[in-house]
Order: structure tokens, then sequence, then C-alpha cells
């Protein structure tokens, strides 16, 4: 049985994230502006099965697939809406479930720090960095959510919202987590449609 632990769809990648996922992406990279869906399954290996599904279905690119022992995860993408839905309907099929079916996600811990040191910006930028860096003086939003998946949805929100800076999208695993910073009053109304868009993810 595969059970699904994350199904999110996002219209329009936003210029960070694009070029946040494109950084770790092994596949197919996305560019702003195209569709996407975010799929994560258990147990992991199923991922395969469904990832030819949802290729042989329509026209999509494969930009990620990440294979654990416990958790697996894709991404598939196109500029057409149409042929990321298509696709998505299509694995939903194979695995016999629908949208709700999906584990609600869970918010494992937020907060805002504001003024950011030097010190702790350096140690930040020095961990594993994929996306921007933090400068000094910053007001900086955490975020970590269970299933990690939800994390882009939430990254792509906030993107939306606000004139924030990426810094971290860590979306495999079993927990997500994201880092973004920015001035104190575009943080807070980032934070905002972060929390609201993992308290209620897109379906379609």
């Amino acid at each position: 049985m595969i059970n699904l632990r994350t199904y999110v769809y996002i219209d329009s990648l936003q210029p960070q994230l694009a070029a946040y996922i494109a950084t770790v992406s092994q596949g197919f990279l996305p560019v702003p502006g195209d569709a996407c869906l975010w799929v994560e399954v258990s147990p992991g290996m199923a991922v395969h099965r469904l990832t030819d599904v949802a290729l042989k279905a329509t026209r999509v690119h494969l930009a990620q697939q990440v294979v654990e022992r416990a958790y697996g995860s894709m991404v598939i993408h196109r500029r057409d809406q149409s042929d990321v839905c298509e696709a998505g309907r299509a694995v939903l099929g194979k695995m016999d479930a629908r949208v709700q079916d999906r584990q609600p996600c869970r918010v494992a811990w937020h907060e805002v720090i504001r003024g950011m040191t030097p010190d702790h910006c350096v140690l930040i930028n020095r961990q594993d960095r994929r996306g921007s860096m933090i400068l000094p003086g910053q007001s900086m939003f955490i975020l970590e959510t269970e299933p990690a998946g939800y994390i882009v949805y939430a990254a792509n929100q906030a993107e939306k919202a606000a004139n924030i800076t990426l810094i971290d999208v860590r979306a495999v695993g079993a927990f997500g987590r994201l880092i973004l910073s920015g001035r104190e009053g575009d943080v807070d109304e980032a934070a905002g449609a972060a929390i609201a868009a993992v308290e209620n993810p897109s379906a379609t």
C-alpha cells in the first residue's frame, strides 16, 4: 500500500523558489512561471512507479526525485498548467487515492527573530547554503513542517506575498524547513502567508 504524505500543486513558481529548486535539481530545471506538483509518498521506493505514470501520462518534466527508505518524493513541472494537473490525476488514479487522502500538514515550529547579529548570519550562511545570504540587521523567519513537502508551497506563497529573500528550503526527509529574511514588516507579512499556506494547501 502506498501512503500519500504530500500532494501540493503550485500554479506559478516564483523566481527565487524556481532558482532554488534548480540548485538542488538533478533533472530538468524549472523556470519562473512554471506550474509544479510536489508529491511525497511512503514507502520511498514506490515513487519510481508514480514517476513513471506521471511522465507517460503527459508532457511534464521531472525536476527532482528523492528516494529514501521511508519516504520518496518527486517534483514535476511544465509551463502548461493542464499538463501538470493531468499528471497529478494520473498519479492519484494509480494510487487509488484522492487529494483529501494526503497527510494533513502540521506546523512543528515557527518563529521570527529580529535584528540578526553578524555571528548568527555567518553561521547560517555557511550551513550548506544553496539559496541567498542573510544579512546582519535583517529579520529571519523559520518554519518547520511535517510532512516535509508542504514547505515548498509555504515558500512560494511567502515569496508572492512580500519582498523577502529565500535562504533555505528543505523539503525532503521527516520535516521540511524554510528560512527567509528581509525587513521586519516584509518578514512578518511573508510569515503570515507561509503559515496560512500550509494550513490550507493547494490541491489543483
